[in-house]
């Protein structure tokens, strides 16, 4: 089965292509010659998967699925959210989201945090979403250089190191996209098996 992600970030191609079984492969969207930055305007994070996805099928034609991701933290009234890539400004500065984060905890006793993740799959003339959570913490600091974006600042709920701490073998163990991935994939096998 082949399906185009519709991506253009390669740290999330990679981990989504490490966890894929064999007989699942993944289009990338420069194959298809997408080079455009695809919309991401809808209010919440199911709706910019959605968006992403749809946007691709309808233009190009091909099976598709997309994600989105998003920290929501307790104390900030689930901020940064639907917004988390471009938490500091449209830059989508990795370095700058998480000085603003850690400027914004300061003081907050309460650093209960989640990331969710939806997978969008436009398949046929059907559409299908998938859910990953993993709840967490917000530390007071970077830890570790591993993996992307808030990685270095987040604790998983049972762990003792950030994400960024871990290998990427070991995150996508537990992650939340990992999480929302196995779904979208049994999913797949099961309409392969049809």
């Amino acid at each position: 089965m082949k399906l185009v992600f519709a991506t253009h970030n390669k740290n999330k191609w990679r981990e989504v292509q490490s966890m894929l079984p064999e007989g699942i492969k993944i289009i990338t969207l420069e194959d298809i010659g997408c080079l455009a930055e695809i919309p991401e305007t809808a209010s919440t994070i199911e709706g910019n998967a959605l968006q992403k996805a749809k946007y691709i099928k309808e233009k190009y034609g091909y099976d598709t699925f997309a994600d989105d991701t998003g920290l929501e933290v307790k104390a900030l009234g689930n901020a940064p959210g639907v917004y988390s890539a471009r938490y500091a400004g449209e830059a989508k500065d990795n370095e700058a989201n998480i000085d603003l984060l850690l400027a914004n905890m300061q003081g907050k006793e309460d650093r209960e945090a989640q990331f969710k993740t939806i997978f969008a799959l436009c398949l046929g003339e059907k559409s299908y979403s998938f859910e990953g959570i993993i709840r967490g913490q917000i530390t007071h600091h970077r830890q570790g250089t591993e993996g992307f974006g808030y990685d270095p600042v987040f604790l998983p709920e049972k762990e003792e190191r950030t994400f960024a701490q871990m290998s990427a073998q070991e995150k996508n163990q537990i992650s939340h996209r990992a999480i929302a991935l196995r779904k979208l994939v049994d999913f797949l096998n099961s309409e392969v098996e049809k």
